[in-house]
Formats: structure tokens, C-alpha cells, sequence
């Protein structure tokens, strides 16, 4: 009899290991001080109500006001959000997340009038009032950003009212959730040491990578047997998040929800297209990788399970934590001293919570609030995985360091377009720098495997995931049912195309949908593979040392929200808005791939 191994509970996790919530509020009676005061503020704030467009001082007043009472909000939310992260089977904090979840609805709902008011404001009038007003100026940005979006924003009593529903319009996405995080109940299956293990979504991430390809069947097929004993209610999760999307975009004014979703960041749609296009036409790169793949691992059927084993074998780099955060502080110092002084600080200071225990939250995240530590929630595994997505989680943890201490409240958060930038550079960093330092065939070859994968996962999955989620959303608009069938029926062939003919047609990949956390995001998935394209050329230009390279990072970290998206990376030195940036990522993906060939040949 082999021993089993299960997941520790949160109780037998050692101290170190977790994040200090405590650094927010040092005891719940404190959180629960900050949530009354958030009530009574909301309430207060009431006194503005169709006066804001009255005067420079009332208009500043209710800016000033409107932006504390969230400011509040956001710290007594991610405190109980993360709470219940840590362990989802835990009702106290379960009950705390549901509280501040429908204070968040109330708030908004409170405070829906602003914004309307603010946009009724002539231009005339504007100009006016922050001339008489030099304290308006720290609003500028935002309120020439608000002003786009005139022709979108309904009365303010039709705000607060889909302001009001914001919990019930959360209902499929939280219901995702506790199925997925809680609920489900996953197989017990064998490890490649021959040790009964219960699986886990994060177990599954590790497994699928093993040198066994009996376990990596195994894993694969356990671990879908549950999502298809669910694919139904999982479909029906999906479809009232796409009608949520829709119908917002639609009451709004927006053609698609697509265009309502980048217009809140001012991302043209062409963006999105390009992409789309540019992935298409390198789908052949993809391919020969593929059959790389296939001919390396010596078989005779390449299935789905097949695409994550390093094809170098064992893997000859593995890492603990405080190994991996010393490699990390290698890889980074190029950023200079002071960049690295903060994460030494996210390091050494239990901002992160290490390891995977029952119930918790799967995946990975950086997460906190402009007056808390950046904090990071990881589930760890002693592989090169994890140490890449503890480089990339930190990127955006020092990004939200600089944003919320260069930045007033108002900038002190960006949008997720620029953060996945962020973070995909961190890992571009340690790419080369693993790449300059290791000389062993056999470890640069499993390097640039993992790059390859890492590229494959971002850039082509990431777009064939946006290729899917605006399929969701299409149908729904046309009136088409979003079935567990017509769900399945699209993403199998979907996959079928981005792999190519060398991988078998595996059945069961065919429900990935019913897993993907992301589609309950609105179009957010397509911002990972935008982003590692222009990380790509963001680390090329640090790592080349071309002048002002890491000023003008630096720079783009700090600036938050203070400017549109595109504007921001023109500055950084990466123009969007043109294809140049994807090619550029496609020709390093292409010269690797290229190096890879030649090393196992």
C-alpha cells in the first residue's frame, strides 16, 4: 500500500508560507470599522446629489469625496476577498466576501449619480470651472476619459439601478467559482513516483508537465470526467455571463460587447483584429513546433496531454521557493536597485501566500489595494513553472508599487492591458538572463522549450481562448443558445485549427471551455497574448541596452492610469497600434524555435 497524499488544511500551513493579512487590519474589528464608515459615507455623499454641475468647489467636493468612499471600499474588499481566497470552504469568510460584495453593489448604486452629473457638465462650463479651480487639474485625465463615454452613460437613476443589480448580474461568475473551487470533488490518481494523489487544478498543472505519459493521460482524462459530469450546469454559468456582457453593452449604447469592454480603456478594436490576424497568418509556426513535438516524443498519436511535457526529458532545473526567489532577484537586478529593493520587500515581508491547501483559490494572482502591500497568492510547486509565474505575479505586484506611490488614487491603478505587459516582461527578463547564464545543452534546450511553451500558452492559446470568447458572444447576440453541445461542438474544431493535423482530435479538450476562469472576464484574455507580443519588445530593448531603455520602464510602471493605454506604451517605446510589435515576437519565436531543432536533432 502506497501512502496517499492530500492537501494540507489551512490550519497546518506554516506561518511563513501564508500572507499577513494583518498589515490591512490588524484585527477583523478593524475591517468591520472601515465597512460601517464606507456605509455612512455613501450615505453622506447624498447631499451632492444634483448639485455637482453647481460650481468648481462643489464639483472638486464630490470628486474629492466620491473617490475616498471607494478608496475605503476597495481596502475592506480585497481584505475580505482574499480572506475567503484562502480558504473557500471557510463560512466566516465566505460570509465577510458575501457582505462586502453586496456593500460594493450598494455603494455603486449610492454613488451611480456622479458620474452622469459630472458628464452633463457643458464643455463651456468644464473649461470654466477648472480654470477657477486649480485643484480640478489633478482630474484632468479622468475627466477627459469620463467625457468619452458621454454617449454611453445612462440617467443616473438608470445607473444606479444596474448598479444595484451588480449582484445579481454576478451570480453565474460566483457560481463558477464555489463550483469549481469548492465543490467539485477530483479523483484520486497516481503521481510518477507511484504515490496516490488526490487531484487538484493545481496539481493538474504539474502532472500534465510529467516525463510519465501515463500519468499525463491519467491526470488529463480524470480531471475533465468531473468537468463533463457538469458540462451542462458549466454551460449555463458561461451563457448568463455572456448575456451579462451583452445586455450591459447593449443598455449602453455599444454596438458589441467587445467594443463596450476595450472602450473603457480607449483600445481601438483594430487591436484586437490585428492579433487575431496576426496569429492566424504564423498558425504554420505552431504547427512545425507541433510536429517537433510529435517526432521528439517518439509517438505514433499526439494527443492534447502530449503538448506540456519539456521535450528534454526530466526536467534539469527545479526550484524551491526561496531558491526560486533568489533566481528571480538575478533575473531582475538589470531593472537597477531600486526596482529590486521592492521585491526584495514582496519577498521578505509575507506579502505572498505560498502553497496549495484545501479550498484555496487556484491559480495565481497578485492582488491588494492602493493602501495595502501588493500582495501575491501563488500555488506552489517545486518546478520552473512556478518560478516563472512568481516572476510574473511580482511584476505586477512592483508595477502596482510604483503606480500607487507615483500616482494619486484617482491614476493609482492601470488597466489589465498594461498589466499583463508588465508582467510578461518579468518573465521575458528571465528568459534571457537563464539563456546568458546556462551554457549545458541540455538545460538551454529546456529553456527554450519552456519559452516555446510559454509562447504557445500566451500568445497562440491566449488568442485561440479570444477567438472563442468572442464566438460566445456573437451567438448569444444572434439569439443562438449557448448549449454544453454547440460549447463543445466550436472549441473542439477551434483547437482542432490552432494545433494542426499532428495532434489527435482528443475529446476531452473539447470541454476546456467549462474550466476557463477567464472567460467570466469580458474580453480580458486577449490582453495576455498583446501583451507578451509587446513584452517581447519591451525586454529586447532592455536586455540590448539602448538608451533610456529602463527610464522610460520605470516611467511606464509609474504612470498608472494617468493616460490611455496606447499612449503610455508609445512612450515606453512600443506603438500598438501597428503589427510590427507581434511580427517582431513571432521572428524571436521562429529563431528559437530554430535553436531548439538544432539541439535535438
Amino acid at each position: 500500500m502506497t501512502d496517499v497524499k492530500t492537501l494540507p488544511t489551512r490550519t497546518e500551513v506554516p506561518e511563513k508560507l501564508t500572507w499577513n493579512l494583518e498589515l490591512i487590519y490588524p484585527t477583523e474589528q478593524d475591517w468591520e470599522t472601515d465597512f460601517q464608515q464606507v456605509k455612512q459615507l455613501a450615505t453622506q455623499i447624498q447631499t451632492f446629489k444634483n448639485k455637482i454641475g453647481d460650481s468648481a468647489a462643489q464639483l472638486l467636493q464630490a470628486l474629492d469625496q466620491a473617490h475616498a468612499i471607494f478608496r475605503k471600499l476597495e481596502k475592506t474588499y480585497v481584505y475580505a476577498s482574499m480572506k475567503s481566497d484562502q480558504d473557500t470552504n471557510n463560512n466566516h469568510f465566505q460570509g465577510l466576501n458575501s457582505r462586502v460584495s453586496s456593500l460594493v453593489a450598494n455603494v455603486s448604486a449610492d454613488l451611480a449619480f456622479v458620474e452622469p452629473e459630472v458628464i452633463a457638465i457643458s464643455d463651456e462650463k468644464l473649461a470654466q470651472f477648472t480654470a477657477a479651480e486649480p485643484k480640478l487639474q489633478d482630474y484632468s485625465h479622468y475627466l477627459e476619459s469620463l467625457r468619452l463615454t458621454k454617449d454611453h452613460v445612462l440617467s443616473a437613476e438608470s445607473e444606479a439601478l444596474l448598479n444595484g443589480a451588480e449582484e445579481v448580474f454576478e451570480s453565474s461568475s460566483l457560481t463558477f467559482g464555489v463550483l469549481t473551487n469548492s465543490d467539485l470533488e477530483f479523483p484520486y490518481v497516481e503521481d510518477e513516483n507511484g504515490q496516490t494523489v488526490q487531484l487538484s487544478n493545481g496539481l493538474y498543472g504539474a502532472l500534465i508537465e510529467s516525463t510519465d505519459r501515463d500519468v499525463r493521460e491519467d491526470a488529463f482524462k480524470a480531471l475533465y470526467s468531473v468537468y463533463d459530469q457538469f458540462q451542462n450546469t458549466l454551460a449555463q454559468t458561461l451563457s448568463g455571463e455572456t448575456k451579462r456582457h451583452n445586455f450591459l453593452a447593449k443598455v449602453h449604447h455599444y454596438p458589441s460587447a467587445r467594443a463596450a469592454a476595450m472602450a473603457k480603456d480607449n483600445i481601438p478594436e483594430q487591436v484586437y483584429d490585428t492579433l487575431t490576424k496576426q496569429v492566424d497568418q504564423h498558425l504554420p509556426l505552431l504547427h512545425r513546433y507541433v510536429n517537433l513535438r510529435k517526432k521528439i516524443l517518439g509517438v505514433d498519436e499526439l494527443h492534447m496531454y502530449d503538448m506540456y511535457v519539456p521535450l528534454t526529458g526530466e526536467p534539469p532545473l527545479n526550484f524551491t521557493f526561496d531558491e526560486a526567489k533568489a533566481e528571480a532577484k538575478k533575473a531582475l537586478a538589470i531593472l537597477g536597485d531600486d526596482y529590486l529593493s521592492h521585491v526584495e520587500e514582496i519577498f521578505d515581508n509575507r506579502y505572498i501566500d505560498v502553497v496549495e491547501n484545501k479550498g484555496k483559490r487556484s491559480g495565481a494572482y497578485s492582488g491588494g489595494a492602493y493602501d495595502t502591500a501588493p500582495y501575491e497568492l501563488l500555488n506552489w510547486q517545486d518546478s520552473v513553472n512556478s518560478l516563472y509565474t512568481l516572476v510574473h505575479e511580482t511584476g505586477h505586484s512592483v508595477h502596482s508599487w510604483y503606480t500607487r506611490h507615483n500616482q494619486p488614487y484617482q491614476y493609482g491603478e492601470y488597466p489589465i492591458f498594461l498589466a499583463e505587459i508588465a508582467s510578461t516582461t518579468n518573465e521575458n527578463l528571465l528568459t534571457e538572463y537563464l539563456l546568458k547564464t546556462q551554457t549545458d545543452p541540455k538545460v538551454r534546450a529546456y529553456i527554450l522549450n519552456y519559452y516555446l511553451d510559454g509562447f504557445k500558452g500566451t500568445v497562440y492559446r491566449q488568442t485561440q481562448f479570444s477567438e472563442f470568447e468572442h464566438f460566445i458572444h456573437t451567438a448569444d447576440a444572434e439569439g443562438q443558445p449557448l448549449t454544453a453541445e454547440s460549447l463543445s461542438d466550436h472549441y473542439g474544431r477551434l483547437n482542432a485549427r490552432y494545433y494542426g493535423p499532428a495532434v489527435a482530435e482528443d475529446p476531452e479538450i473539447a470541454l476546456e471551455w467549462s474550466r476557463i476562469p477567464h472567460f467570466y472576464y469580458n474580453y480580458y484574455v486577449y490582453q495576455y497574448a498583446t501583451g507578451f507580443a509587446a513584452a517581447s519588445s519591451l525586454s529586447q530593448l532592455i536586455t540590448t541596452d539602448q538608451p533610456n531603455a529602463i527610464e522610460h520602464y520605470l516611467d511606464y510602471l509609474k504612470s498608472g492610469s494617468s493616460d490611455y493605454a496606447i499612449e503610455i506604451m508609445k512612450k515606453a517605446g512600443v506603438d500598438m497600434t501597428q503589427p510590427n510589435y507581434l511580427e517582431a515576437a513571432f521572428n524571436v519565436f521562429e529563431t528559437r524555435l530554430n535553436e531548439l531543432e538544432s539541439l535535438l536533432k
